[in-house]
């Protein structure tokens, strides 16, 4: 129970003594507790001894009602009181000391009624690089939110406020506010911070308490990994630290706002709600955390400022959606007129980093369309630029429900520049978001750039297979991802289903046409007539032909790649279907006319099996060295 204020003495000569009886009782104790003048007063704690607090607090209420007395009595009193202002600071100081550890695991109760969605795990499948100390950390942080619960966990917030031994707490949906300072302790606070603020000491008292629970809060920051780090600092890391950096920060942010700077909040209106002084606990709240809050929000901002660059977007939307979801905690906890700056600061961010993401998204796609490499990948295997685009897009749409609120315009283009595909929107917009136009949008100028590059083939029919390969991995990693085909659509994906097709078909044009052409009957027969019989060196000159293209065609393509499994025996089968009924009819017809006649053997070199063993082994990326190998078995 709090000591009381001991009533000034009635009137007459009687009670005039018993006042000043009680003036010098009340000035020796607190003389006996002055640092500076004892030994013993220096090596004991007042707060220690229940029964000395009770009479140095009824000492201090007792020189209280002197200080604008009058006389020698007033001087002894303002004296007295500049004492024990100074011994109550430090006993201040000490309790607050005491209890400064930071936030851990280890003191914070496990509560069943925590909310599931304060487990952090905002990379998904993602993982840290297999960094030990990032993943020992990251259970860490984990267990402090799950273990941050209180018994009330839904619905508006509650206080309570035991006046004995037990525990303080306070809940929203989110915000999990824990016990920092035993509630003994915290009421020892309290009955300090009303006679400092009472004495007139109330910008000592500030000073006191927002210095020691700041230094408790940088602990928990430490902790939880937070670095101080100026925004010239951030924006010169290198990518991969940076990433890092932002994985940790999403996770310790969220622990720091509905953790530490909530508790924090609370523990100052605890102290100080009935110290009587207009906003005092605001004052304390914005001592201890506004400076730590600075800090924590200055990282996301450099990263919202922070140059751009493709790979930068998703742990900025990474961010983002961070942001957002603890933008209600930010406004909730950080409610106090004097924390608009933090709010402000917050929104702010959130803004920027919107805009960043947009602007990447931007130049993305210049980069895609400007992408000048001119080198061809060999065997006209699917581009390294193709795998790039098409799986960032696919990361795209994964945070679809975050940038279809950010991306609100269709994409744009130049109608007179001619290094910019020609494409027409108009019957894709009735049914497509902006953010899925802007998708496919990518995939436009990603075909535009690969048709450039095919061009840099000397070989026609491979130039043709590149543009199918492409065609296709593009089609399959739309198939492979529900979030992106339904963002693509079913009408845009037939079409670039038939550009793979068209590819493949002229393709086979290109690479078949001329050992087809060996296979017709035209030019064999004299005299112009199919009756009037074969002309046998014609004939021999025919096979010749074939067997030199073909030989030729196999060697080459042999070395060309196909790299879809499912594809590449399609493709085959495709060009059996055509070749190997027409070598063998070819056969059928002529074969007696070179075997009546000398050497057979080399005209007739191979066989309608052996034609489809050979074409079996086409688009397997062999090299020269292994073709001669594998025609030598």
């Amino acid at each position: 129970m709090e000591p009381h204020d001991q009533t000034h003495g009635g009137d007459g000569g009687e009670g005039e003594n018993c006042s000043v009886s009680g003036f010098d009782s009340a000035e020796k104790v607190i003389i006996r507790w002055d640092a500076t003048a004892s030994e013993e007063a220096r090596e004991k704690m007042i707060f220690n001894d229940p029964q000395e607090v009770n009479l140095y607090l009824n000492a201090v209420d007792e020189i209280q009602k002197y200080v604008s007395s009058g006389g020698e009595i007033e001087n002894r009193a303002n004296s007295a009181i500049q004492i024990a202002m100074a011994r109550l600071e430090d006993e201040f100081r000490n309790i607050l000391v005491s209890h400064s550890s930071p936030i851990n695991s280890d003191s914070l109760m496990l509560s069943s009624s925590s909310s599931s969605h304060l487990e952090v795990d905002e990379d998904g499948s993602s993982s840290n690089n297999g960094n030990e100390e990032d993943d020992q950390q990251e259970e860490e942080e984990t267990d402090l939110l799950k273990r941050s619960g209180s018994s009330a966990s839904t619905g508006s917030a509650t206080v309570r406020l035991p006046t004995g031994r037990g525990s303080y707490s306070r809940s929203t949906s989110s915000i999990r506010e824990i016990e920092l300072i035993p509630i003994e302790s915290v009421i020892h606070l309290s009955w300090i911070a009303r006679r400092m603020v009472s004495a007139g000491y109330l910008r000592e008292c500030i000073q006191v308490y927002g210095s020691v629970r700041k230094s408790a809060v940088d602990s928990s920051f430490r902790r939880l990994g937070i670095e101080k780090l100026s925004i010239g600092d951030v924006q010169r890391l290198n990518w991969e630290a940076l990433e890092q950096k932002i994985r940790r920060w999403i996770r310790a942010a969220k622990i720091c706002v509905r953790v530490v700077f909530a508790s924090e909040k609370l523990l100052c209106e605890h102290v100080f709600d009935s110290v009587g002084a207009v906003n005092i606990h605001e004052a304390c709240f914005m001592e201890t955390v506004k400076g730590p809050a600075i800090q924590l929000f200055n990282f996301a901002e450099a990263i919202s400022i922070s140059r751009r660059s493709p790979e930068k977007l998703f742990k900025i939307l990474d961010l983002h959606d961070a942001l957002i979801e603890l933008l209600p905690d930010i406004e909730s906890v950080f409610d106090l007129k004097s924390s608009d700056s933090i709010r402000v600061q917050a929104a702010e961010i959130l803004s920027r980093l919107a805009e960043a993401a947009r602007g990447i998204l931007s130049e993305f796609e210049n980069a895609v369309l400007r992408e000048p490499s001119r080198v061809p990948v060999p065997g006209g295997t699917i581009h390294p630029l193709t795998r790039y685009v098409m799986n960032y897009i696919s990361l795209i749409s994964e945070y679809r429900p975050t940038l279809i609120d950010l991306i609100m315009s269709k994409p744009s283009r130049n109608a007179t520049d001619s290094n910019t595909p020609d494409f027409d929107f108009s019957e894709l917009e009735n049914n497509k978001g902006p953010l899925a136009l802007h998708l496919i949008w990518i995939i436009v100028i990603l075909q535009f750039n690969l048709e450039g590059k095919s061009k840099y083939y000397k070989n026609a029919a491979l130039s043709h297979l590149f543009i199918m390969n492409n065609a296709h991995y593009i089609v399959q990693k739309i198939k492979g991802s529900p979030e992106l085909r339904e963002m693509i659509g079913d009408l845009y994906l037939r079409k670039l289903t038939g550009k793979f097709r068209q590819a493949a078909t002229y393709y086979q044009r290109a690479a078949w046409v001329k050992v087809l052409y060996c296979l017709r009957d035209e030019g064999l027969h004299t005299k112009g007539s199919f009756s009037s019989g074969v002309s046998r060196s014609a004939l021999r000159e025919r096979f010749k032909s074939f067997n030199a293209l073909f030989e030729e065609v196999h060697r080459v393509q042999s070395q060309w790649l196909v790299p879809d499994s499912q594809l590449r025996e399609e493709l085959k089968i495709s060009i059996l279907e055509k070749l190997s009924p027409a070598y063998r009819s070819f056969l059928g017809r002529f074969r007696s006319h070179i075997e009546s006649g000398k050497h057979p053997e080399n005209y007739i070199k191979i066989s309608v099996e052996d034609l489809e063993t050979e074409v079996l082994d086409l688009f397997e990326g062999y090299s020269a060295t292994q073709h001669l190998r594998r025609r030598s078995e």
